[in-house]
């Protein structure tokens, strides 16, 4: 009978080593493969959120401190540029029934509070004509401005806003105070200018 032959102990070490080294290797590679993929989809996120969904235009949504494009030309519409004064920022749309109900008392009460008062137009969820609306109740003073986004309606939604129209009441330090969704009659507007901003509002 032949004895068995005895595997050198020496080689068994040495494959042992070799193997645990290469699982180490696949270790390393399988972990710099998963931060690989983390840091790609950081840089993804952070590229959406730089865009701010600027599909249809570049800008800031953040109802603390937006920034949009005007409706017409290159000029910008920020809420840091009414500090010191009360803002009202009104949300329209060229196919809202609504607005053209609350529309003509809101260009009564701007008018009248020009120098206490600011008024903002955002067109926002928009399919036709931006101006048509301002130019249709005669706010086309207003610094108009048209929201962001793949669907033009980052500030609207970031508001709260479902539908049209919708108003923000903005304090003089630029604070959102209350939001209106719906329209507003003339006599709720300037109560609510009234009640908030303790300005006296002829009715």
């Amino acid at each position: 009978m032949t004895p068995k032959r005895r595997g050198n102990p020496a080689q068994s070490t040495n494959r042992r080593e070799r193997q645990a080294q290469a699982a180490k290797a696949q270790r390393r590679q399988r972990r710099a493969w998963v931060a690989g993929g983390a840091l790609g989809i950081a840089a993804l996120i952070g590229l959406i959120v730089v865009a701010g969904g600027s599909s249809g235009g570049s800008g800031v949504s953040d109802p603390a401190a937006f920034d949009l494009p005007a409706i017409q030309g290159e000029g910008r519409i920020r809420l840091a540029d009414f500090k010191g004064k009360p803002v009202v920022v009104n949300f329209f749309a060229s196919w809202c029934t609504a607005c053209d109900f609350e529309l003509p008392g809101f260009a009564r009460v701007s008018d009248e509070l020009r120098d206490e008062v600011a008024f903002v137009g955002v067109a926002a969820l928009e399919t036709g004509n931006r101006m048509a609306m301002p130019e249709r109740h005669g706010i086309t003073w207003w610094p108009l401005a048209r929201d962001i986004g793949s669907r033009g309606n980052d500030l609207h939604a970031a508001l709260g806003g479902r539908g049209m129209p919708l108003t923000a009441f903005y304090d003089d330090s630029g604070n959102v105070v209350h939001i209106d969704p719906g329209a507003l009659d003339e006599a709720t507007l300037r109560d609510r200018i009234s009640s908030l901003y303790g300005i006296e509002v002829r009715r």
